[in-house]
Protein backbone atom coordinates (compact mmCIF):
# COMPACT_ATOMS: atom_id res chain seq x y z
CA UNK A 1 0.00 0.00 0.00
CA UNK A 2 1.19 3.82 -0.85
CA UNK A 3 2.21 5.71 2.61
CA UNK A 4 -1.05 7.66 1.78
CA UNK A 5 -3.25 4.87 1.73
CA UNK A 6 -2.08 4.11 4.95
CA UNK A 7 -2.22 7.78 6.04
CA UNK A 8 -5.95 7.51 5.10
CA UNK A 9 -6.60 4.33 7.03
CA UNK A 10 -4.99 5.57 10.15
CA UNK A 11 -6.96 8.83 10.37
CA UNK A 12 -9.87 6.69 10.40
CA UNK A 13 -8.79 4.36 12.58
CA UNK A 14 -8.24 7.33 14.77
CA UNK A 15 -12.02 8.99 14.59
CA UNK A 16 -13.07 5.09 15.07
CA UNK A 17 -11.49 4.30 17.83
CA UNK A 18 -12.95 7.98 19.31
CA UNK A 19 -16.25 7.10 18.54
CA UNK A 20 -15.91 3.53 20.45
CA UNK A 21 -14.52 5.94 23.86
CA UNK A 22 -10.94 4.81 23.27
CA UNK A 23 -8.96 8.04 25.09
CA UNK A 24 -8.09 10.32 22.61
CA UNK A 25 -4.31 10.29 23.59
CA UNK A 26 -4.43 6.49 23.17
CA UNK A 27 -6.11 6.36 19.93
CA UNK A 28 -2.99 8.68 18.50
CA UNK A 29 -0.16 7.48 20.37
CA UNK A 30 -1.55 3.96 19.36
CA UNK A 31 -2.42 4.72 15.52
CA UNK A 32 0.77 6.91 14.84
CA UNK A 33 3.20 4.38 16.70
CA UNK A 34 2.00 1.74 14.29
CA UNK A 35 1.70 3.91 11.35
CA UNK A 36 4.98 5.04 11.65
CA UNK A 37 6.19 1.41 12.17
CA UNK A 38 4.72 0.31 8.96
CA UNK A 39 6.34 2.72 7.16
CA UNK A 40 9.48 3.17 8.61
CA UNK A 41 10.60 0.18 11.27
CA UNK A 42 9.74 -0.58 14.69
CA UNK A 43 13.53 0.37 15.83
CA UNK A 44 12.61 4.08 14.21
CA UNK A 45 9.16 4.26 15.73
CA UNK A 46 10.44 3.60 19.42
CA UNK A 47 13.15 6.28 18.89
CA UNK A 48 10.42 8.53 18.05
CA UNK A 49 8.03 7.22 20.36
CA UNK A 50 10.62 7.72 23.33
CA UNK A 51 11.70 11.12 21.83
CA UNK A 52 8.14 12.43 21.49
CA UNK A 53 7.10 12.10 25.01
CA UNK A 54 9.99 12.81 26.33
CA UNK A 55 10.12 16.08 24.65
CA UNK A 56 6.50 16.76 25.30
CA UNK A 57 7.14 16.18 28.90
CA UNK A 58 9.49 18.11 29.60
CA UNK A 59 9.03 21.24 27.50
CA UNK A 60 9.55 24.29 29.16
CA UNK A 61 6.63 26.07 26.76
CA UNK A 62 3.77 23.38 28.64
CA UNK A 63 4.58 24.45 31.85
CA UNK A 64 1.53 27.09 30.98
CA UNK A 65 -0.66 24.61 31.46
CA UNK A 66 -0.49 23.62 35.51
CA UNK A 67 0.09 27.44 36.37
CA UNK A 68 -3.36 28.77 34.39
CA UNK A 69 -5.09 25.78 35.76
CA UNK A 70 -3.64 26.06 39.17
CA UNK A 71 -5.49 29.66 38.71
CA UNK A 72 -8.69 28.98 37.30
CA UNK A 73 -9.08 25.57 39.86
CA UNK A 74 -7.91 27.65 43.02
CA UNK A 75 -10.75 30.39 42.03
CA UNK A 76 -13.48 27.70 41.06
CA UNK A 77 -13.24 26.06 44.36
CA UNK A 78 -12.57 29.08 46.44
CA UNK A 79 -16.15 29.75 46.07
CA UNK A 80 -15.34 33.11 43.40
CA UNK A 81 -17.80 31.88 40.92
CA UNK A 82 -21.04 32.41 43.71
CA UNK A 83 -20.17 36.08 44.74
CA UNK A 84 -19.49 37.01 40.86
CA UNK A 85 -23.05 36.02 40.36
CA UNK A 86 -24.25 37.62 42.98
CA UNK A 87 -22.88 40.62 42.16
CA UNK A 88 -23.85 40.74 38.37
CA UNK A 89 -27.33 39.92 39.96
CA UNK A 90 -27.50 43.38 41.66
CA UNK A 91 -26.13 45.49 38.81
CA UNK A 92 -29.05 44.24 36.12
CA UNK A 93 -31.12 40.85 37.89
CA UNK A 94 -33.71 43.63 37.46
CA UNK A 95 -34.25 44.48 33.74
CA UNK A 96 -35.27 42.15 31.03
CA UNK A 97 -34.24 38.34 31.53
CA UNK A 98 -32.00 39.90 33.87
CA UNK A 99 -30.59 36.65 35.44
CA UNK A 100 -29.61 36.11 32.39
CA UNK A 101 -27.55 38.59 31.69
CA UNK A 102 -26.02 38.16 34.87
CA UNK A 103 -25.31 34.42 34.59
CA UNK A 104 -23.32 35.87 31.24
CA UNK A 105 -21.70 38.17 32.97
CA UNK A 106 -20.43 36.31 35.37
CA UNK A 107 -19.72 33.38 33.32
CA UNK A 108 -17.71 35.80 31.06
CA UNK A 109 -15.62 37.46 33.80
CA UNK A 110 -15.01 33.65 35.92
CA UNK A 111 -13.47 32.44 32.26
CA UNK A 112 -11.24 34.90 32.38
CA UNK A 113 -9.37 33.33 35.32
CA UNK A 114 -10.78 29.48 34.79
CA UNK A 115 -10.25 28.83 31.05
CA UNK A 116 -12.52 25.78 31.01
CA UNK A 117 -15.43 25.14 29.97
CA UNK A 118 -16.34 21.91 32.23
CA UNK A 119 -14.91 23.88 35.53
CA UNK A 120 -16.88 26.80 34.59
CA UNK A 121 -19.84 24.37 34.41
CA UNK A 122 -19.32 22.75 37.20
CA UNK A 123 -18.48 26.21 39.56
CA UNK A 124 -21.52 27.97 38.19
CA UNK A 125 -24.29 25.67 37.75
CA UNK A 126 -24.87 24.40 41.35
CA UNK A 127 -24.60 28.16 41.82
CA UNK A 128 -27.13 30.02 38.92
CA UNK A 129 -29.63 27.27 38.59
CA UNK A 130 -31.19 26.80 41.93
CA UNK A 131 -31.41 30.88 41.91
CA UNK A 132 -33.20 31.11 38.75
CA UNK A 133 -35.28 28.14 40.10
CA UNK A 134 -36.41 30.02 43.13
CA UNK A 135 -37.56 33.08 41.23
CA UNK A 136 -39.51 31.24 38.15
CA UNK A 137 -37.04 30.88 35.26
CA UNK A 138 -37.84 28.28 32.92
CA UNK A 139 -35.27 24.99 33.06
CA UNK A 140 -34.43 24.88 29.62
CA UNK A 141 -33.96 28.76 29.37
CA UNK A 142 -31.88 28.62 32.42
CA UNK A 143 -29.76 25.41 31.69
CA UNK A 144 -29.06 26.64 28.12
CA UNK A 145 -27.84 29.91 29.64
CA UNK A 146 -25.91 28.33 31.83
CA UNK A 147 -24.26 26.13 29.36
CA UNK A 148 -23.55 29.12 26.60
CA UNK A 149 -22.28 31.10 29.50
CA UNK A 150 -19.91 28.66 30.28
CA UNK A 151 -18.85 28.19 26.47
CA UNK A 152 -16.87 31.95 26.98
CA UNK A 153 -14.30 30.37 29.06
CA UNK A 154 -12.52 28.84 25.75
CA UNK A 155 -12.51 32.42 24.56
CA UNK A 156 -12.17 34.83 26.87
CA UNK A 157 -8.06 34.13 28.06
CA UNK A 158 -6.82 32.12 29.71
CA UNK A 159 -8.17 29.01 27.44
CA UNK A 160 -6.98 25.85 27.95
CA UNK A 161 -7.91 25.26 24.37
CA UNK A 162 -5.84 28.11 22.65
CA UNK A 163 -3.06 26.70 24.57
CA UNK A 164 -3.39 22.95 23.18
CA UNK A 165 -3.98 24.38 19.46
CA UNK A 166 -0.77 26.92 20.41
CA UNK A 167 1.17 23.94 21.28
CA UNK A 168 0.15 21.66 18.36
CA UNK A 169 0.50 24.33 15.87
CA UNK A 170 3.48 25.94 17.32
CA UNK A 171 1.72 29.17 17.48
CA UNK A 172 2.39 32.03 19.95
CA UNK A 173 0.14 31.45 23.18
CA UNK A 174 0.34 35.20 24.15
CA UNK A 175 -0.90 36.21 20.99
CA UNK A 176 -4.04 33.95 20.81
CA UNK A 177 -4.35 35.30 24.49
CA UNK A 178 -5.02 38.38 23.57
CA UNK A 179 -6.73 37.86 20.12
CA UNK A 180 -9.32 36.04 21.96
CA UNK A 181 -10.35 39.02 24.04
CA UNK A 182 -12.34 40.78 21.45
CA UNK A 183 -14.15 37.78 20.00
CA UNK A 184 -15.09 37.00 23.45
CA UNK A 185 -16.47 39.72 24.88
CA UNK A 186 -18.85 39.73 21.55
CA UNK A 187 -19.83 36.32 21.94
CA UNK A 188 -21.00 37.89 25.79
CA UNK A 189 -22.88 40.38 23.96
CA UNK A 190 -24.77 38.59 21.45
CA UNK A 191 -25.63 36.09 24.13
CA UNK A 192 -27.20 38.40 26.46
CA UNK A 193 -29.15 39.67 23.58
CA UNK A 194 -30.04 36.23 22.72
CA UNK A 195 -31.64 36.12 26.25
CA UNK A 196 -33.12 39.20 26.35
CA UNK A 197 -34.95 38.35 22.49
CA UNK A 198 -36.34 35.12 23.98
CA UNK A 199 -37.78 36.72 26.69
CA UNK A 200 -39.14 39.18 24.98
CA UNK A 201 -40.89 37.08 22.94
CA UNK A 202 -41.94 34.65 26.05
CA UNK A 203 -41.97 36.94 29.15
CA UNK A 204 -43.34 33.58 31.48
CA UNK A 205 -39.72 32.57 30.96
CA UNK A 206 -38.06 34.54 33.26
CA UNK A 207 -39.96 37.30 35.76
CA UNK A 208 -38.73 40.51 36.27
CA UNK A 209 -36.99 40.95 39.55
CA UNK A 210 -37.03 44.08 41.69
CA UNK A 211 -33.95 46.09 41.65
CA UNK A 212 -31.12 46.84 44.03
CA UNK A 213 -30.11 49.94 45.63
CA UNK A 214 -26.85 51.25 44.52
CA UNK A 215 -25.81 50.31 48.29
CA UNK A 216 -26.38 46.27 47.84
CA UNK A 217 -24.39 46.99 44.38
CA UNK A 218 -21.52 48.30 45.81
CA UNK A 219 -21.51 46.04 48.78
CA UNK A 220 -21.51 43.28 46.27
CA UNK A 221 -18.66 44.91 44.24
CA UNK A 222 -16.36 45.06 46.98
CA UNK A 223 -16.89 41.88 48.47
CA UNK A 224 -17.81 39.88 45.12
CA UNK A 225 -14.29 39.61 44.30
CA UNK A 226 -14.90 41.14 40.87
CA UNK A 227 -12.22 43.93 41.62
CA UNK A 228 -9.41 41.43 42.78
CA UNK A 229 -10.27 38.84 39.60
CA UNK A 230 -9.57 41.77 36.84
CA UNK A 231 -6.38 42.99 38.81
CA UNK A 232 -5.41 39.53 38.04
CA UNK A 233 -6.52 39.69 34.68
CA UNK A 234 -4.86 42.83 33.67
CA UNK A 235 -1.36 41.56 35.42
CA UNK A 236 -1.19 38.59 33.83
CA UNK A 237 -2.94 38.98 30.74
CA UNK A 238 -2.28 42.70 30.49
CA UNK A 239 1.59 41.41 31.50
CA UNK A 240 1.55 39.47 28.30
CA UNK A 241 -0.33 42.77 25.95
CA UNK A 242 2.80 45.22 27.70
CA UNK A 243 5.70 42.35 27.02
CA UNK A 244 6.39 42.22 30.63
CA UNK A 245 6.02 38.64 30.34
CA UNK A 246 5.58 35.35 28.02
CA UNK A 247 2.67 33.02 28.02
CA UNK A 248 3.96 30.76 30.54
CA UNK A 249 5.37 33.88 33.19
CA UNK A 250 1.83 35.09 32.83
CA UNK A 251 0.70 31.57 34.37
CA UNK A 252 3.02 31.81 36.92
CA UNK A 253 2.11 34.99 37.81
CA UNK A 254 -1.23 34.74 37.64
CA UNK A 255 -1.56 31.61 40.04
CA UNK A 256 0.78 33.80 42.58
CA UNK A 257 -1.77 36.60 42.31
CA UNK A 258 -4.88 34.05 42.78
CA UNK A 259 -3.29 32.82 45.33
CA UNK A 260 -2.57 35.77 47.07
CA UNK A 261 -6.23 37.08 46.91
CA UNK A 262 -7.85 34.13 48.16
CA UNK A 263 -5.54 34.03 50.95
CA UNK A 264 -6.07 37.69 52.07
CA UNK A 265 -10.01 37.34 51.43
CA UNK A 266 -9.39 33.95 53.49
CA UNK A 267 -11.40 31.70 50.97
CA UNK A 268 -8.73 29.20 50.91
CA UNK A 269 -7.97 26.07 53.49
CA UNK A 270 -5.34 23.77 53.42
CA UNK A 271 -7.65 21.23 51.84
CA UNK A 272 -8.47 23.90 49.37
CA UNK A 273 -4.84 23.90 48.23
CA UNK A 274 -4.60 20.37 47.90
CA UNK A 275 -7.41 19.61 46.14
CA UNK A 276 -6.46 22.62 43.50
CA UNK A 277 -3.12 21.12 43.40
CA UNK A 278 -4.16 17.38 42.74
CA UNK A 279 -7.02 18.88 40.52
CA UNK A 280 -4.49 21.15 38.37
CA UNK A 281 -1.76 18.36 38.09
CA UNK A 282 -4.32 15.76 36.67
CA UNK A 283 -5.26 18.73 33.90
CA UNK A 284 -1.47 19.30 33.35
CA UNK A 285 -1.12 15.48 32.85
CA UNK A 286 -4.44 15.11 30.21
CA UNK A 287 -3.20 18.01 28.80
CA UNK A 288 1.12 16.97 28.28
CA UNK A 289 -0.18 13.45 27.41
CA UNK A 290 -2.71 14.76 24.42
CA UNK A 291 0.04 16.73 23.11
CA UNK A 292 2.54 13.87 23.43
CA UNK A 293 0.17 11.42 21.22
CA UNK A 294 -0.80 14.03 19.09
CA UNK A 295 2.98 14.86 18.42
CA UNK A 296 3.46 10.90 17.67
CA UNK A 297 0.84 11.18 15.27
CA UNK A 298 1.57 13.76 13.60
CA UNK A 299 4.80 12.59 13.17
CA UNK A 300 3.43 9.14 11.44
CA UNK A 301 1.10 11.61 9.43
CA UNK A 302 3.69 13.92 7.98
CA UNK A 303 5.82 10.83 6.41
CA UNK A 304 2.10 9.62 4.64
CA UNK A 305 2.60 12.65 2.76
CA UNK A 306 -1.01 13.25 2.98
CA UNK A 307 -0.40 17.50 4.53
CA UNK A 308 1.75 18.29 1.87
CA UNK A 309 -0.62 16.47 -0.71
CA UNK A 310 -4.02 18.49 0.59
CA UNK A 311 -1.89 21.50 0.41
CA UNK A 312 -0.67 21.26 -2.90
CA UNK A 313 -3.65 19.73 -4.26
CA UNK A 314 -6.25 23.06 -2.61
CA UNK A 315 -3.34 25.24 -4.14
CA UNK A 316 -3.75 23.43 -7.96
CA UNK A 317 -7.62 24.18 -7.42
CA UNK A 318 -7.21 27.42 -7.72
CA UNK A 319 -10.15 27.69 -5.73
CA UNK A 320 -11.12 31.45 -3.91
CA UNK A 321 -9.00 31.48 -0.10
CA UNK A 322 -13.01 31.81 1.37
CA UNK A 323 -14.56 28.53 -0.29
CA UNK A 324 -11.45 26.48 1.66
CA UNK A 325 -12.34 28.27 4.76
CA UNK A 326 -16.15 27.59 4.42
CA UNK A 327 -15.40 23.62 3.75
CA UNK A 328 -13.11 23.82 6.97
CA UNK A 329 -15.47 25.71 8.65
CA UNK A 330 -18.19 23.12 8.03
CA UNK A 331 -16.31 20.19 8.59
CA UNK A 332 -15.66 22.12 12.24
CA UNK A 333 -19.30 22.48 12.58
CA UNK A 334 -20.52 18.48 11.89
CA UNK A 335 -17.75 16.88 13.50
CA UNK A 336 -17.59 19.30 16.31
CA UNK A 337 -21.26 18.47 17.29
CA UNK A 338 -19.56 14.76 17.52
CA UNK A 339 -16.26 14.95 19.12
CA UNK A 340 -14.84 16.51 21.40
CA UNK A 341 -13.17 19.76 20.70
CA UNK A 342 -9.33 18.95 21.78
CA UNK A 343 -9.78 15.90 19.73
CA UNK A 344 -10.91 17.58 16.64
CA UNK A 345 -7.84 20.38 16.97
CA UNK A 346 -5.14 17.83 17.66
CA UNK A 347 -6.52 15.58 15.16
CA UNK A 348 -7.08 18.08 12.02
CA UNK A 349 -3.91 20.02 12.78
CA UNK A 350 -2.15 18.35 10.48
CA UNK A 351 -4.25 18.81 7.37
CA UNK A 352 -5.65 22.13 7.60
CA UNK A 353 -2.56 24.35 9.28
CA UNK A 354 -0.89 23.88 6.43
CA UNK A 355 -3.57 24.78 3.70
CA UNK A 356 -4.82 27.96 6.05
CA UNK A 357 -1.09 28.94 5.58
CA UNK A 358 -0.73 28.17 2.03
CA UNK A 359 -3.94 30.44 1.46
CA UNK A 360 -2.87 33.56 3.23
CA UNK A 361 -4.75 32.98 6.18
CA UNK A 362 -3.18 34.16 10.15
CA UNK A 363 -2.95 31.18 11.99
CA UNK A 364 -3.89 33.12 15.09
CA UNK A 365 -7.29 34.05 13.43
CA UNK A 366 -7.46 31.08 12.27
CA UNK A 367 -6.94 29.46 15.85
CA UNK A 368 -10.14 32.17 17.15
CA UNK A 369 -12.16 30.60 14.32
CA UNK A 370 -11.58 27.32 14.83
CA UNK A 371 -11.98 27.50 18.67
CA UNK A 372 -14.76 29.31 18.41
CA UNK A 373 -16.74 27.03 15.84
CA UNK A 374 -15.81 23.78 17.73
CA UNK A 375 -16.94 25.31 21.11
CA UNK A 376 -20.15 24.77 19.45
CA UNK A 377 -19.82 20.78 20.25
CA UNK A 378 -20.55 21.63 23.76
CA UNK A 379 -24.00 22.93 23.41
CA UNK A 380 -25.50 21.23 20.60
CA UNK A 381 -26.76 17.77 20.38
CA UNK A 382 -26.00 14.89 20.07
CA UNK A 383 -22.78 14.76 22.02
CA UNK A 384 -23.27 18.16 23.78
CA UNK A 385 -20.58 17.89 26.97
CA UNK A 386 -22.18 21.09 28.50
CA UNK A 387 -25.57 19.66 28.52
CA UNK A 388 -24.59 16.34 30.33
CA UNK A 389 -22.19 18.35 32.77
CA UNK A 390 -25.19 20.05 33.84
CA UNK A 391 -27.69 17.26 33.81
CA UNK A 392 -25.51 15.83 36.42
CA UNK A 393 -25.52 18.95 38.63
CA UNK A 394 -29.15 20.10 38.16
CA UNK A 395 -30.80 16.76 37.32
CA UNK A 396 -32.88 18.41 34.25
CA UNK A 397 -33.10 16.23 31.51
CA UNK A 398 -30.94 16.17 28.57
CA UNK A 399 -33.65 17.35 26.19
CA UNK A 400 -34.80 20.15 27.93
CA UNK A 401 -31.75 21.41 27.71
CA UNK A 402 -30.96 20.89 24.10
CA UNK A 403 -34.24 22.82 23.94
CA UNK A 404 -33.14 26.28 25.03
CA UNK A 405 -29.44 26.05 23.32
CA UNK A 406 -30.57 27.26 20.14
CA UNK A 407 -30.86 31.17 20.32
CA UNK A 408 -27.10 30.69 21.93
CA UNK A 409 -26.06 28.50 19.04
CA UNK A 410 -27.17 31.09 16.09
CA UNK A 411 -25.23 34.11 18.58
CA UNK A 412 -22.17 31.75 18.22
CA UNK A 413 -22.48 31.76 14.85
CA UNK A 414 -23.59 35.51 14.25
CA UNK A 415 -19.52 36.33 16.11
CA UNK A 416 -18.59 33.08 13.82
CA UNK A 417 -19.80 35.18 10.17
CA UNK A 418 -18.51 38.78 12.33
CA UNK A 419 -14.55 37.40 12.68
CA UNK A 420 -14.62 36.05 8.77
CA UNK A 421 -15.73 39.22 7.75
CA UNK A 422 -13.99 41.42 10.14
CA UNK A 423 -11.16 39.63 10.98
CA UNK A 424 -9.85 42.28 13.10
CA UNK A 425 -11.83 42.04 15.82
CA UNK A 426 -9.23 39.27 16.36
CA UNK A 427 -6.44 40.26 14.88
CA UNK A 428 -6.17 44.39 15.87
CA UNK A 429 -4.79 43.44 19.51
CA UNK A 430 -2.27 40.77 18.46
CA UNK A 431 -1.12 42.98 15.96
CA UNK A 432 -0.38 45.67 18.60
CA UNK A 433 2.41 43.33 20.25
Amino acid sequence: MSPVIIGIIGFAAVVGLIFLSVPVAFSMIVVGFVGFSVLNSVSSAMNMLCTEVFTSFTSYTMSVVPLFAFMGILAAYSGLGAKLFAMADKFVGHITAGLAVATQLACGIFGAICGSIPATLATMGPVVYPEMKKKGYDDSFSTATIASGSNLAVMIPPSTTFIIYGLAAEVSIGKLFIAGIFPGILEMLLFMIAGVIVVKMNPKLAPRQPKATWEERVRSLTHGGVLEILIVFCISIGGIFIGWFTATEAGAVGAFCMLAVCAVRRNVSVKILMESLLSSTALAAMCFLLIASANVFTKFFAITGIPASVGRMVLEMNAPPWAVLFVIVFIYLIMGMLMDALAMILLTIPIFYPVIIAIGYDPVWFGVLAVLVLSLGFLTPPIGLGAFILHGSTKVPIYTIFKGVWPYVIATLITVIIIIFVPSVATFLPGLL
